[in-house]
């Protein structure tokens, strides 16, 4: 997948699938695969969202692609899979980035349903989407899956309760997915981001953004691209020998 005359890290010839790309932190990491030279495959159920991500990556003078559809539905993945392979080959590397709406309330509060919705997010959807790229995969004996979880799992969030237990669920399926998959030369990782307001937090009280930003040691917010390169460190070829790894990326919030 390198030779001598590849750069370290570079992801030139490579073809990247992110998924929920169309906004937040999936265009951030979208753009950090293009800039790292990836073909991006822009996964997302809004075609104007998927549409705005394929744009910016066109302003930096990369290729992307378009594939509409619900990552977690296996017909709807694979047709839209199949025409970004007919136009781009071998999708080589899966960066799971959709989520469902999320909320934050009491266990008293929560429903079965949202449960539901947080599994099919984190845990359904890297299945579903493993098992579409997993044959070729193998057959090149190399791969990469990349699943972005969060540091919440870590922290025990209160009033979490869902989202806390589905990533921790995808991070367990992950490393046991990392063991499962070395033989055939696939890593799979995760890299946990803290918070990092997107505009899906807009309507957050202004306290609470105050509240989090004075508990980063860093003394800034991340952004979504930062989260995009550790992602690209995980998919390089030099990270061959990494796998079953979750990296945290909250600007030194770590250890809770």
């Amino acid at each position: 997948m390198s030779s001598l005359k590849t750069p370290p890290f570079s992801l030139e010839g490579r073809v990247v699938l992110v998924t929920g790309a169309g906004g937040g932190l999936g265009k951030g990491i979208s753009l950090a695969f293009a800039r790292a030279g990836a073909v991006v495959v822009v996964n997302d159920i809004d075609a104007l969202r998927i549409q705005s991500t394929i744009d910016e990556i066109s302003n930096v003078g990369q290729v992307a692609h378009a594939a509409l559809a619900d990552a977690s539905d296996e017909a709807d993945l694979d047709r839209a899979l199949a025409t970004a392979e007919s136009q781009h080959g071998f999708i080589d590397t899966v960066v799971l980035c959709n989520t469902a709406p999320q909320r934050s309330v009491p266990i008293d509060d929560e429903s079965w349903d949202y449960h539901q919705s947080m599994i099919d997010s984190f845990l359904k959807t890297p299945m579903v989407v493993t098992q579409r790229v997993l044959p070729q995969m193998k057959k090149a004996n190399f791969g990469r899956i990349i699943n972005i979880t969060s540091e919440v799992f870590e922290a025990s969030e209160p009033g979490s309760s869902a989202y806390v237990a589905a990533k921790g669920a995808q991070i367990g399926w992950s490393r046991s997915a990392a063991k499962e998959l070395a033989e055939f030369g696939i890593t799979v990782n995760t890299v946990a981001p803290g918070f990092i307001p997107v505009e899906r937090h807009k309507d957050l009280p202004q306290n609470i953004l105050d509240g989090y930003l004075a508990s980063v040691p860093a003394g800034r917010w991340g952004t979504p691209e930062e989260i995009g390169w550790a992602a690209v460190y995980f998919a390089s070829v030099e990270a061959g020998y990494v796998s079953g790894q979750t990296l945290i990326v909250n600007g030194g919030r770590t250890p809770h």
